[in-house]
This record gives C-alpha cells, sequence and structure tokens, in this order.
C-alpha cells in the first residue's frame, strides 16, 4: 500500500480534471490546482459530468458521488495546492517552457516527502528533472483519455529516478483501478502514444489536405476495427483539440515535418480559435453529446439511391 493519499493536480484541464475526479472517487484527498477562477470554473463542471458518467455506466451510488466532491478542493494559490501533499501530478500544456516554469515556481514550495509524477503526453522526464528540485522523487505517470474505462497508467523513470519513488508511483496507479504499463527505456510518447500520435497524425493528414472526410476517416477505422467506439477523429475530440494541437506543433517543429506543421495549423484555425475544443466544449469534429459515431447507422451499408452522391464525391477536383 501507497502513503499517497493527499494528492495535488496541477491543471485541471480534459486529462488533469479526469485524473483528479477519478482519484478522489478512489479515495484519495485531491486539491486541483489551475492559473485562474475560470479554468477552475471549467473543471468544476467537467466534473459534474463526470458524476452522472460515473452513475451511468460504472455503478457508482449517489453516496460515492458525493464522497468525492467532498474530497475535492479547488485553488489557484500554487503554494497552498501542494502544501503537505504527497504527491503532485503535472498535467499542465504539452509545452516545454511550460512546464519548467511550473517546476520551478513550485520547487521550494514543496515538503521534503512530496513526490512529483509528469502526466507529459510526449515529452520526457528527464528534460524537466532538475528543474523539479527533486529528481530522485520524480518520474513519468501517464494516464489515458476516459480513464474510467481505459484505465491504462504507464509509469518511465529518468536516470535519476530512485526505485522506491517508481515503487510507490505503481502502488498508487494499482490503489485507483488503473493497470500500471512499466515503460522499459525512456521514450517519447511511452507506450501508449508511440502509436496513438501517428494515427491521429496521419487521420489528420487525410482531412488536412482534403482527401477524406473526417466522418469517412472514422467509418474507415471502426469498420476494420469493429467494435472500436470511435475513430481517430472523434478520438481527437476526446483528447481535446488544444492538447492535440500543442503536441502536434511542438513536434513539427522539432522534427521539421511541415505536414504535421500543417496539420496543427489546421486544428488552431478551425478548432482552437474558435473556442471548439471537442468532447470538453461540446463542439469538435463532432457535435456532443451525441455525436454522429455515436449513430447506429453510421457503419450501415448505405442505401443503393445515395450512390450517385458518393460516387460523385469520388470524382476528382
Amino acid at each position: 500500500m501507497s502513503t499517497l493519499d493527499k494528492i495535488t493536480v496541477l491543471g485541471g484541464g480534459v486529462l488533469g480534471g479526469q485524473i483528479a475526479w477519478h482519484s478522489a472517487f478512489m479515495g484519495k484527498t485531491v486539491v486541483v490546482y489551475d492559473i485562474s477562477e475560470e479554468a477552475l470554473d471549467l473543471c468544476r463542471g467537467a466534473h459534474g459530468q463526470y458524476a452522472a458518467i460515473y452513475l451511468a455506466e460504472i455503478g457508482a451510488s449517489m453516496q460515492d458521488v458525493a464522497d468525492a466532491r467532498a474530497r475535492l478542493t479547488y485553488t489557484t494559490d500554487l503554494a497552498t495546492a501542494v502544501a503537505g501533499q504527497d504527491l503532485v501530478i503535472e498535467a499542465v500544456p504539452e509545452i516545454p517552457e511550460v512546464k519548467t516554469k511550473v517546476y520551478a515556481e513550485m520547487a521550494g514550495l514543496l515538503d521534503a516527502h512530496t513526490l512529483i509524477a509528469t502526466n507529459s503526453s510526449t515529452l520526457l522526464p528527464r528534460d524537466f528533472a532538475e528543474a523539479t528540485g527533486r529528481p530522485d522523487k520524480y518520474c513519468a505517470l501517464h494516464f489515458a483519455n476516459l480513464i474510467w474505462a481505459l484505465n491504462v497508467a504507464e509509469v518511465m523513470a529518468h536516470p535519476g529516478t530512485a526505485a522506491d519513488t517508481l515503487t510507490q508511483i505503481t502502488e498508487f496507479a494499482i490503489e485507483i483501478g488503473m493497470v500500471p504499463i512499466p515503460v522499459h527505456r525512456e521514450q517519447h510518447g511511452y507506450v501508449l502514444n508511440t502509436w496513438v500520435v501517428p494515427l491521429l497524425n496521419a487521420a489528420q493528414t487525410l482531412v488536412t489536405n482534403g482527401v477524406s472526410t473526417p466522418e469517412d476517416v472514422d467509418r474507415t477505422y471502426m469498420i476494420v476495427n469493429r467494435g472500436a467506439p470511435r475513430g481517430p477523429m472523434g478520438t481527437l475530440d476526446v483528447i481535446g483539440m488544444k492538447t492535440a494541437y500543442d503536441v502536434l506543433a511542438y513536434w513539427g517543429v522539432h522534427n521539421d515535418d511541415q505536414q504535421m506543421r500543417a496539420n496543427a495549423a489546421y486544428l488552431k484555425a478551425n478548432f482552437v480559435d474558435q473556442g471548439k475544443l471537442g468532447l470538453q466544449s461540446g463542439q469538435g469534429y463532432y457535435s456532443y453529446p451525441e455525436p454522429a459515431y455515436a449513430d447506429p447507422d453510421f457503419l450501415s451499408v448505405p442505401q443503393i439511391s445515395s450512390a450517385s452522391d458518393i460516387a460523385a464525391r469520388a470524382m476528382l477536383t
């Protein structure tokens, strides 16, 4: 059993909010930190949505939900957020400069025993270890979106991570119902995003370059992966357009990948700049709570009367 009972989540965005809610639901006392009251209000609203999901989908009781809410607090004061905590999970934007700044600001505020884990999607913990001020107490713990159903938590060290840190972090993951996935070597993207990011980038390329519609990209994926609840474009909505943009923009520049930069620009212009953040805001490639890919007829063989319209879309322009 771990001793990590008092948790702080830095960043109440899409995945940070999920981590905070689920940890509280599983019995941890959780503080959510974000930089503005507006961001915290969005997180509170998301927690209301998660409460309904947990009641409907995982058999939670009203008392379970009330108990989870009672274990959650929210603050814009970093010192208050981290004082006396056992574990801080960093889930701020996937921008190296932002992460480094947060770690540097937090370093002098932590108790001696506090562990830190990054939920970074693609960046290595070694890049921020020194900024934490306690590299031996720092590693990666990366969660998948829809944490209540897709309960993966990847554990990755950097060269200075202590063995006891990894053990406690792994125990914590198990205590909150995750399947811990040990990453044997340092790897950008860990296990999950090493294959997810190329998949999503390839799917976005088809849309950016006008090869296919988002719906047909997802139909193709869902037909050849029967039982998949959504395709790549729907997955972008779940991840959140801001996170997807940050990842593609960073790696597009880092790898001098023109197509990836074009994909990032497409997401920014068509979604991020318009406040269409995906599932979080109710609008991305699909409209929520009833996205088209959830319609029973989404994968059906079309009526023969639609053949001419489909064929017209296949005409080269």
